[in-house]
């Protein structure tokens, strides 16, 4: 999503109102309707045309509030939340609060988001034997990834799961052997 911030990315203010988003949503069983009407108030706030115009302190808030009003095809307290934040000067911070959303949700249905660095890119059925094993590995009910190339590794792959760092990657273990191998050398 763009201009998604999670964790502590997100600002006290994103943080207030992605956590009142999605006590609402708790407490109406909500989440899907939620998070596909924030991915919408960000698509307009990251609209080549729209988001300038909502931005400009040359643009009046009314006329501001009409675009929201038409443009966006969301239910009645996704729309309320982002005239709230317009009418707050913080409508810029759409994609901290999806984001902030999407974290909250993880968190409470024991979801893991791992970043995973490979040299080649994955199969589906190597994503799902990852996503199993960084399951074993973290304790997770389930884990998604979300895949990155980046040849310099050589092989293996480099997962980021929260603040746990695994690095299986050949370019480290290569790395590794050649310290090991200096040292030994002294």
């Amino acid at each position: 999503m763009a201009g998604s911030t999670s964790g502590s990315g997100a600002s006290t203010a994103a943080r207030r109102y992605a956590e009142a988003a999605f006590g609402i949503a708790r407490d109406h069983g909500t989440y899907a309707q939620w998070q596909s009407d924030l991915a919408s108030i960000v698509q307009l706030v990251d609209d080549p045309a729209a988001g300038p115009y909502l931005a400009s302190l040359r643009v009046d808030e009314d006329s501001k509030r009409r675009l929201i009003e038409r443009a966006l095809d969301v239910a009645p307290l996704a729309k309320n939340l982002a005239l709230l934040m317009l009418q707050r000067g913080r409508l810029h911070l759409a994609g901290q609060v999806a984001g902030e959303f999407d974290r909250l949700y993880n968190a409470e249905h024991g979801i893991a988001i791992a970043e995973v660095t490979t040299a080649v890119p994955v199969s589906d059925g190597e994503r799902q034997a990852i996503e199993r094993r960084l399951q074993e590995i973290t304790g997770a009910r389930e884990v998604r990834i979300r895949s990155h190339v980046d040849p310099a590794i050589i092989g293996g792959m480099v997962a980021r799961v929260g603040d746990r760092l695994i690095d299986g990657s050949t370019r480290t273990r290569l790395l590794q052997l050649r310290r090991a191998l200096a040292g030994e050398a002294r």
